[in-house]
């Protein structure tokens, strides 16, 4: 059963109140303090100081200061005057403070949880402002840059029209030069006329073409496709020719490989382990699906995107055995898309997880707080 303090001294004037507490030789680390407008408590077992304000004040301009074994309150009057009493209550009626006492910690818990809210609201819009100077900082760099180039190339064609009009009044001139001492030497010979030209047949050659028959006769999509393919296995042949043991030209081995580093959070040495796998195969969804994976948590969420989109794509048909694979392909583009802050792509997404996997109670959670999020803004 705490002791109340009687034993406190307090004063005002026409707008401030002052209260003197003794500790009574607790330490003033153990004080644990709790005030609003209305109400004040000192907790410092075994005593216990409370009052409830005859007037409401100030609390945002109110002040304690703890030392010399007192604790001083200063407290700022909402209206000046001069009060004559320090409570409102009676003494010893307990039931009647004890409910103001609760009201008042209700009122502060709302107080606390509404001064939250505006501090989230305004970090939010702290961050959107953030972007867009950032956005126009990028914007105005990016045309710095095309200006610059625009002046160096225009100085780059002039320099090249310079030089040519200076070749060709050299060539001029050296032509000049040249017919002039001709006719110098050979002004009293006679011109000799040239003999017509005899006839013969010119010889035209084409282009050639990777395939034999006319391009009028061959199927464009069927060319380029088998091209594709030819490129591909040379591009495998590349890694195969490299200096890599039989285990690292396996591109299993090397998913498994990056799902160990993965799981010990070397998440860049993962990256590499399947950049190589795909290199080997590049339709394994499952190894974008994963490098995906590690490129959330390295924050590199264009790169995640691009993958769980990629690993979308290799996941057909959509049957029930890749399920819960294009679920978390879903989940782990749509949280990029947050990141971003386009939170309408990344709600598109979870609805999409959702609809694959409608039992997971973590997608339901976080697919509610983006709808938050954007009916807040």
């Amino acid at each position: 059963m705490p002791i109340d303090v009687k034993d406190y001294v307090w004063d005002e004037t026409e707008v401030s109140i002052h209260i003197t507490i003794p500790l009574k030789g607790v330490k003033s680390s153990k004080a644990d303090i709790f005030s609003t407008d209305d109400y004040l408590k000192v907790n410092y077992p075994p005593y216990l100081f409370e009052v409830l304000l005859f007037k409401p004040v100030d609390d945002n301009k109110g002040t304690a200061q703890i030392g010399e074994g007192t604790i001083v309150f200063n407290l700022v009057k909402q209206q000046p005057g001069i009060w004559t009493r320090l409570t409102s209550l009676e003494s010893g009626d307990k039931e009647l403070m004890k409910s103001k006492r609760q009201l008042a910690v209700e009122a502060a818990h709302k107080k606390a949880e509404e001064e939250k809210k505006m501090a989230a609201i305004k970090k939010r819009e702290a961050d959107k402002y953030a972007l867009k100077e950032q956005m126009r900082l990028d914007e105005e760099e990016r045309k710095r840059i095309e200006e610059t180039k625009e002046a160096e190339r225009r100085k780059a064609t002039e320099e090249i029209e310079h030089w040519k009009e200076h070749e060709i009044q050299e060539h001029t001139t050296d032509k000049q030069k040249e017919e002039n001492n001709w006719n110098m030497f050979h002004k009293d010979e006679t011109v000799a006329i040239a003999a017509p030209r005899q006839g013969g047949n010119i010889q035209v050659t084409f282009t050639p073409r990777v395939f034999p028959t006319p391009m009028r006769e061959s199927k464009q999509a069927d060319e380029d496709a088998w091209l594709k393919k030819q490129a591909e296995s040379r591009r495998i042949a590349d890694c195969e020719d490299s200096d890599l043991s039989a285990e690292e030209k396996n591109p299993q081995w090397l998913k498994d490989k990056g799902d160990g580093f993965f799981k010990s959070g070397n998440y860049l040495a993962a990256v590499n382990a399947y950049n190589l796998a795909i290199r080997l195969d590049s339709k394994l969804p499952s190894i974008f699906s994963n490098r995906a994976a590690c490129h959330l948590k390295l924050r590199n969420f264009m790169k995640c995107i691009e993958d769980s989109s990629k690993a979308l794509e290799l996941f057909t048909p959509p049957v029930l055995a890749n399920a819960p694979a294009r679920a978390r392909s879903h989940a782990r583009r749509g949280t990029s898309f947050c990141e971003l802050e386009l939170y309408i792509e990344g709600l598109q997404d979870y609805e999409a997880a959702l609809k694959i996997n409608p039992n997971n109670r973590q997608l339901e959670e976080d697919a509610e707080k983006i709808r938050t999020i954007i009916q807040g803004s």
